[in-house]
Formats: structure tokens, sequence, C-alpha cells
């Protein structure tokens, strides 16, 4: 149904807009200039800086006819208020006659920025903001120019405050505008900021504790119109206009959130061009203006002076520096004796083009190339996937989350399907146990430990009343999301690995796909399935044709003659697979750092990191996008497919790819699904709402405006699965005489990419056990007491939390902080002697 259109003239511009459109909107869209301070398209309007006042002319309306009245001309008579008004909180109406450069609306912007100014701190000189200050611009464009108020008077208030560990906030140079506090409490649904006193003495605040506790502050920091809140590691960092920009995509989940680079060469860095802030790049489609803490911070492993920057070899049972052409030479020499014999295992960290020649010469070899992600499903997203935009999402849909704590997972991903809750979709969360999207949940479905597929079974037996499926039968919880699910219009399936191992994700994700298509929705337009993939390319993995281990890692591995590993640390995951690779004859590593694996390798390859290099990224929603080079490489790196090629040449392959681009050129010939696929087309832009990334940065603040592709959706291959599909039996959990250890994802882990981020050290994931009260009570662990761990025959000690979300006989640990699992394990549990 088409939306009702209204049309109006700002400043002499005809436009047409929505009904409903604000006055300040539309007048964006017509090209016309409205200042404001408080207002953002994004937030609900509230009119508290009165910057935006305008001049409005209404038709006059003839009381008896209820027809509008016309002058001689034929046109409609305008009647103007005697009154401004603010365009920030104003509709839009049929035939209104807006004004924004009248000497009565100048006079009143000129007052508002003076009033504005009365304790603004004269800080331009040395603000962060200078240059892209909305507040500093206005004041030039619409100030008086000079100020009738006394020096004297201005207030003085605490200035680098620390809000958090992340954010600080300059009380001086706050304006109240509110749109940091509006933020978190509307978009973030995390009220953990605040006003506080009154009048002249009104400032921010925080309520929570640990301060600013949210993992999308940084956002504030990009919408504030002032200097008043900066992030930690930029703070007097730069100036804007000495920055440069690339765009990229963020490396860290599989969103695939779209951002902007901002590099400068560095002085205390031996003169290095290095990254100094990422910030969001506008895509409306994936991360619209925001990005989560993880992807803003999280940056600074890219130029840690840990990084690799020679090959190595190992000489006398010793790993030294070593030629390119020698560590070559012997990497080709230990792949050609193992012949069939080799396994490639890569991580879904790294660009589709690196997986695909790396595949590409592991079976060249006769051999076969694993991906190390032990998550399953990837080939039922390829089936199933989500083509259409999570922010369409809305009343008479339904979103299922099952066995994953998205914010932990995939920040942004969390907020999209918060956002689908507040514009009244159906949201339901199923998982053993509690995560911050049950506050916004329709529905919850709690289940043991590692019965996720059963759930879903159980679901699937709701719908279709399949007498097989009744050993899977579903609760009262269960029964309803179930029918909430079938009588949605549009359904959406995240499915995770919280609880499972692959074969438990391998049901999950058949469950979950089979319940798309007996309620109707597989392959419907905006229903689909996505995989919280632990990596940012795990989905590109799978596209380049690489698969987990079934049966693990170390099976797979098992009798290997020659491993090459790229961008994957197994070793340090899993102690079993160092006597995997100790036995075989030749291990090869391609790596950023000199990892546990690196260390048990007999060649060593440096790599690029993803600023300094260009690639592509599929994300959980098979969507792919580019990333460009915002960095000069780190002397005597090479991007991971470069080296893959070299070893091959050295092998006596023919095969010459001059970039990244070309490689991709060889992906579309071979994979169906990337046929269509070019770095030419990831290109492609069009139009975004809001406005963002221009000269006018009061607007949508300093987000940035995509001019570099907005990136393509692949398409669903085809599926022929009915409703009545076979399903797969999942596995049952793991039982026996102790507890269920489950490792759970969160977002700021220890592992390499995280830890050169000294910045997000307050935020690290504590290496701590969490156990329920009974169950801690019941083993007589208090609080912070530590606790072994023995399972099979390694022993850990950790510090106890007791947290009443954890489940009965289950005890949480967070991946990578000294208990190297994937998945669950019963282990016996004791206070540490």
């Amino acid at each position: 149904m088409s939306q009702a259109m209204v049309t109006l003239t700002v400043d002499g511009v005809e436009v047409a807009v929505p009904k409903g459109t604000l006055i300040v909107d539309a007048a964006k869209q017509a090209g016309v200039e409205i200042p404001v301070f408080c207002h953002h398209p994004k937030l609900k309007p509230v009119g508290m800086c009165r910057m935006c006042l305008v001049e409005i002319g209404r038709p006059v309306v003839d009381r008896a006819t209820g027809e509008v009245r016309l002058d001689q001309t034929g046109r409609p008579v305008i009647q103007f208020g005697q009154k401004l008004e603010t365009a920030c909180t104003t509709p839009v109406g049929e035939g209104w006659v807006v004004r924004g450069d009248t000497e009565m609306v100048k006079a009143a912007r000129r007052e508002m920025l003076e009033f504005l100014l009365t304790s603004h701190p004269l800080d331009c000189p040395v603000c962060d903001k200078g240059g892209e200050c909305p507040l500093q611009n206005l004041t030039m464009a619409y100030g008086p120019g000079k100020s009738r108020f006394l020096h004297e008077d201005k207030m003085h208030l605490v200035k680098r405050l620390p809000l958090g560990d992340l954010i600080l906030l300059d009380r001086e140079r706050c304006i109240q505008c509110a749109r940091c506090i509006r933020f978190q409490e509307e978009i973030v649904g995390e009220p953990v900021l605040a006003f506080s006193e009154r009048g002249r003495h009104l400032e921010i605040t925080t309520l929570s504790q640990p301060g600013f506790d949210s993992v999308f502050s940084g956002n504030t920091t990009d919408i504030c119109p002032v200097g008043a809140l900066t992030t930690t590691d930029f703070r007097f960092e730069a100036r804007p206009w000495e920055l440069k920009s690339a765009a990229s995509i963020c490396p860290h989940c599989p969103v695939g959130c779209n951002v902007t680079l901002n590099v400068r060469r560095q002085p205390d860095a031996a003169g290095r061009i290095l990254v100094q802030r990422v910030m969001p790049r506008q895509n409306e489609a994936v991360n619209e203006i925001w990005i989560c803490d993880k992807g803003r911070f999280a940056h600074h492993f890219a130029a840690s002076p840990a990084r690799l920057s020679s090959p190595l070899v190992r000489r006398n049972a010793q790993l030294v520096e070593a030629s390119w052409e020698e560590a070559l030479l012997r990497a080709a020499e230990g792949l050609r004796a193992a012949g069939a014999g080799v396994v490639g295992v890569a991580g879904g960290r790294i660009p589709n083009e690196d997986l695909f020649v790396f595949r590409r010469l592991m079976e060249g070899l006769g051999g076969r190339a694993v991906l190390a992600d032990p998550m399953a499903g990837g080939d039922l997203v390829q089936r199933f996937g989500f083509l259409a935009d999570l922010g369409q999402l809305g009343q008479g849909d339904a979103v299922l989350v099952i066995a994953s704590d998205l914010q932990e997972e995939a920040p942004i991903w969390w907020l999209r399907v918060k956002q689908a809750a507040d514009r009244g979709a159906s949201v339901i969360v199923a998982n053993a146990r509690a995560t911050r999207l049950d506050r916004h949940a329709t529905h919850l479905v709690r289940f043991p430990v590692g019965s996720a597929a059963h759930a879903a079974l159980g679901m699937l037996h709701a719908v279709t009343a399949r007498g097989e499926l009744g050993g899977y039968a579903a609760d009262d919880a269960g029964k309803e999301a179930a029918a909430a699910v079938a009588s949605a219009r549009i359904v959406v399936i995240f499915f995770g690995r919280e609880g499972l191992d692959y074969a438990g994700t391998a049901a999950l994700a058949q469950a979950c796909a089979n319940l798309l298509a007996a309620t109707g929705h597989a392959g419907l337009e905006g229903s689909g399935l996505i995989a919280v993939w632990p990596h940012a390319n795990t989905q590109g993995g799978w596209d380049m044709g690489l698969r987990p281990g079934p049966a693990g890692l170390a099976a797979a591995l098992k009798g290997a003659r020659a491993v090459y590993l790229m961008a994957a640390d197994p070793a340090d995951d899993d102690p079993d697979l160092v006597a995997a690779l100790r036995s075989a004859g030749s291990v090869i590593a391609q790596t950023l750092f000199l990892t546990e694996t690196a260390r048990l390798a007999d060649v060593v390859f440096p790599a690029q990191a993803f600023a300094e290099r260009e690639g592509t990224y599929t994300s959980g929603e098979r969507r792919v996008q580019r990333t460009f080079p915002a960095v000069p490489p780190l002397p005597g790196c090479k991007p991971d497919w470069q080296i893959v090629l070299e070893i091959g040449k050295q092998l006596g392959f023919d095969w010459t790819a001059s970039s990244a681009a070309a490689v991709m050129g060889e992906v579309a010939k071979s994979i169906p699904d990337y046929a269509g696929i070019s770095y030419e087309r990831l290109a492609h832009i069009e139009p975004q709402w809001p406005h963002v990334g221009g000269r006018d940065l009061y607007f949508g603040g300093t987000a940035f405006r995509n001019a570099q592709g907005l990136g393509m959706k692949l398409p669903r291959r085809p599926t022929d699965v009915p409703g009545d599909a076979t399903w797969t039996v999942p596995p049952e959990p793991p039982s026996g005489s102790g507890m269920l250890l489950v490792p759970v994802t969160r977002l700021f882990d220890r592992g390499t990419t995280i830890l050169p981020s000294k910045v997000l050290a307050p935020r690290l994931a504590p290496a701590r056990l969490e156990i329920n009260p009974a169950d801690a009570s019941h083993l007589s662990i208090g609080e912070g007491q530590e606790v072994e761990v023995r399972w099979s025959e390694q022993t850990r000690r950790l510090p106890a939390a007791i947290r009443d979300e954890v489940p009965g006989g289950v005890v949480l640990v967070p991946r990578g902080v000294g208990l190297p699992l994937e998945s669950p394990v019963i282990v016996q549990i004791r206070p540490a002697g």
C-alpha cells in the first residue's frame, strides 16, 4: 500500500515527503539547511535546543466550506503565525510554506547560539571536535560573532571526567542536547546515562556500575554535536583535517559492519601511518550508522609491535628469521613430500580470496582444506539464507534467536533485533540461560544446556504434529513460540553454538531449516536462516568450499604428513592438537603473531592485517562486502592469498594473480553463487536516509557517508526441503559424574586481536568460572574463591563467580581464559587446596 504524501515548500523549494515527516527532515530532503543541535533523524523529537526555529505558513481554510481559500491568482492564501515554531517537532502539512531565512529566524538563531555559548569554554584550538564540530560550524554560519555576556560569569566545571573506561566527558563543553542519553534509552534500550542537577548546574552523569556499562558507548561521541564526549584512545591524538580515510569491514564478528578507518602518520611510531580511529560508515541494511565498542576500539592489533615481519624457519630446533626465498622453498618441500597427506586448516577471520586459493592449493596437492571454526550449518544458510533487511521487520513478523547470546556474539544484530521488537515484531529467545535479549522478548523458551536442537525439534513437532517427533514435544512456552512462528508474516531465525559441539549445531541448523519449511517460510521473501558464526568470514569459508572437521580438528589431522595453517591457532584452543601437529612431517603457519601454533611450526609466514590489504568478507546474512587498504603494509608481510600462490608456484602450479580483485574474478568463474560478484559491482551505492557524512555534521553526526559500496547479497541456492523433510537426530549433551562445563562467548575476549588494545583491558572477560549459588553451596565454594577444574588429564585453576543466571549442574567459562575448550565437557570441580 502506497504511503500518503504531503507537498510543501521550504525556502522556496517544493518537496513531497511522506505524511508524518518532520519539517527539519523534509528540508534536508529538499536540500535546504535548517540547523539543529538536539535533533537527530534516528531519535525521537524533543525540541530542546530551539536552534531549528522557523516561520510556518499554513493555508487558510474557509470554516463554512472546509475548502482552502484562494487569492486572486488562484493560489492558496497562506497565513503565518506570530511566533516561530520548532521544525524538529512539527510534522509537515499539505501546502505549508516554511521560511528559515527571514530576519526573525536569523535573529532567533543568533540568540540561541549566544545563549549556548554563555558558558561554553574557549577550547576550539585544542578541542578534539575542532574541524568537525557542529557548534563551531553553526556559530560561524549563524552566530553573533561577539558575545554580550561577561567571560567572568562562565561556568567552570570538571574536565576529562571518565563516564566509563572508554568515554570521557568535558562538562564545560556539554550543551545539554541529551543526544547521548536519548541514544542509550531509545536506540540501545540501556538507560545508563542521565541528567543530574538543574538549571545552569545541569550535567550528564552515569547511572551504571561500572560506569557507562554499554557495548555501544562509542556511538555517543559520534552524535555529540560538541566536544563534550571523547574516546580515551583518540583524545588529543589527531585533528580531523590531518586524517585520511579508507573504507573497511569490521573483522571481528559475522555482522559485517561498514566502517571507515581514519589514519595518520604517527611521530611516536617511527613515522608509520597508523589507524587513529574507527568510525561507522553508513549502510542502513547492515549497521545503519552504528558500530559496537569492539569494532571501534579493537583495531590496535594491526599496529602491534608483536607482529611478525619476517619469515621464520626451524633450524636446530629453533625458529629463526629467514628470507622469503628460503621460507617458500622449505614450505614447498614439506608440502611436496606430503603429497595427498597434506591437510590445510584455515580460520574464519580472513577474506574469501585467501580461502579460495588455499583450498585450491590443498586439493591440487591431493589433500584437503578444513575450516577451523567448529560450527555447522553453512550449507543450510546457503539454501535458506536471509535476503532482506532486518530493518524492515516489524508488526506481524517473528524473530527466533536460539543457542546464542547475541549481544556478546554479534552486538549490532542484537541491536537490530531489539529495534524489530520495538516496531512490534515477536521476538523468541530460546536459550539455556538468561541473556540481555530476554528483556525485549515476547516469548522465552528454556531448555537444558546442550539441548537446543531438541527444543527446535519440539517447536517443529508443535506445528506439524509429526508422530516420529513426539519424543521432542515442546513445553507450553515452546508451543506458544512455535505458534508465533507459524502465524508470522516473515520469520528470521538466528542459530548459534552455545552449549553445542559440531554435531549439535548441525542438528540445530537442520531443525531450524525444517521449521522454516514446515511453516511455509522457506524461500519466502524476507524470511531466512542466519548463523551466528564465531568469526567475520566463516560463512565465506563454507562458500569457498571449506568445511570444519565433523569429528574435530584432532581427528582431521590424524595421520597428516603435513599441516598448513592459515589464520588459525588450534594449539591454543585444544592441547590434544599439539600432539597431532608434532606428529606431522611438516607444519607451516601463516599468521600475524607468533602464536602457540606458530611456535610448533617448521615454517612461519608473516601475513598482512586487515587494514593493510583489500579483500572481501561474506557476512552471516550472506552479504559480500569489500575492504580497502588503509595503511601501508608492515614491511616484510604479504597478503595471505599471495603467499599461497607463491608456494604454489614453487610446487609447479601455473596459478597467477596480480591482485585480490583478480582472485575474485576466479572465484566468480568457479563458484556459481558468486557468479555476479566483482569489485566493480560491490562498489554500487545508492541514496540512503538519513543523509550523513556531508559538511552538515550537525544533522547525522560524524558517521561517514558510504561512497565505496554497499555490497551484494548472494542468491539462495535452490532448495527442495518440504515440511516433512528428514531431520537429524540431535546428540545428547555430555553426561556423567561431575558438572557440565560450557564455554561461552564474551564480546571482549582475550584473543590476539583484542589484547593489543590496551584501552579495552578493563572490559576484558574475567578469567573466572561462573557457578549457580546452590551448586556453589553444595561444593563449599565462595565468591572469588579459587577452584580446581579437572577433565580428561587436564587441570586448571580459576576464581569462582556465583551467578543466579547460571543453570544448575552447569558452570560457565568465557572462551580464551585458560580452558582450551570449544564444546561442553563433564568436569570435576572442587575448592583449590
